[in-house]
């Protein structure tokens, strides 16, 4: 691999002062295969957050659910995972064989996460290969301690909601929110795996995202300035977001447009162009720190 950052990351890292130092760490911390650390925490997880993009460039993101084992890396290059996107999942249509992947395997109760990107390698009736090109870490910020627990006797697939608008409930599950996942893609799909999809974690306090009418805010919190993220979206300003219903195990699926507002903090502007609800979409129940 020639490099692990895109035009549109450096550009970002340059700006925040952060392109020389990342220049010659990058190549240690972004590896081209995973560690054991690694390969062990994604075996020990029951879900893992999946991204991929259509081929207009819209990235989507969900969520796949199985007792802890259901993920797999038989060695460093791959992850072996038992189980498939239901129908009515966006990601159903888009995790082909030679698609590019983004994978966040997230331990929220510890706060330990670990990204994997790159491209599917084989789709079975039971479940996927994913070839892995890049791994590494992330800091632990802003991640709210809660524990995910498999549970296949909870309900899941109610019929799905799907329109262009957020509703008023919608709107109120938003600005609650303490968590979400944002999936991005760079433009072009050229083989080269630092031009990716990738899907990340975005936390805070309650309220730490604004909703006016059908557009989003967050202010861009200061984390390990890779810009995975805001480099795919300076190139390619459209992303998809994922907020969870902890209580209920709902996903809502928004596509958006996004627009990054300079200042200290960066501002993210995201404006919805279409919704999908999932009620009951994960056979997963969550815990926190008081249950």
């Amino acid at each position: 691999m020639s490099h692990v950052f895109h035009s549109g990351e450096t550009a970002l890292q340059a700006a925040a002062g952060s392109r020389e130092r990342l220049a010659e760490v990058g190549p240690r911390v972004i590896r081209e295969e995973m560690p054991e650390q690694h390969r062990t925490f994604f075996a020990s997880l029951p879900l893992v957050v999946v991204a991929a993009a259509d081929p207009a460039g819209q990235p989507c993101v969900g969520m796949l659910a199985g007792p802890p084992g259901f993920v797999q890396a038989p060695d460093g290059r791959h992850l072996r995972i038992a189980g498939l996107p239901v129908p009515d999942d966006p990601l159903d249509a888009l995790l082909t064989p030679g698609a590019r992947f983004g994978l966040l395997g997230i331990e929220a109760h510890t706060r330990r996460r670990n990204r994997a990107n790159g491209r599917v390698g084989e789709r079975t009736a039971s479940g996927l290969l994913l070839e892995v090109e890049q791994s590494f870490g992330n800091c632990p910020k802003y991640i709210q301690p809660r524990r995910a627990v498999f549970d296949p006797g909870r309900p899941s697939h109610a019929p799905v909601d799907e329109k262009y608008g957020l509703s008023d409930a919608e709107r109120a599950w938003i600005r609650g929110a303490d968590t979400f996942f944002i999936a991005s893609a760079h433009p072009e799909d050229n083989g080269d795996p630092a031009n990716g999809v990738d899907v990340s974690h975005r936390g805070g306090p309650p309220g730490f995202i604004t909703v006016d009418g059908d557009t989003l805010g967050i202010d861009d919190f200061a984390g390990n300035n890779y810009f995975n993220t805001l480099g795919n979206l300076l190139l390619n300003p459209r992303a998809g977001l994922l907020f969870t219903d902890f209580a209920r195990g709902g996903l809502l699926h928004l596509d958006v447009d996004a627009r990054i507002l300079p200042g200290t903090p960066r501002r993210l502007m995201l404006r919805v162009t279409k919704v999908r609800h999932r009620p009951a979409a994960l056979p997963l129940r969550w815990e926190t720190a008081a249950d």
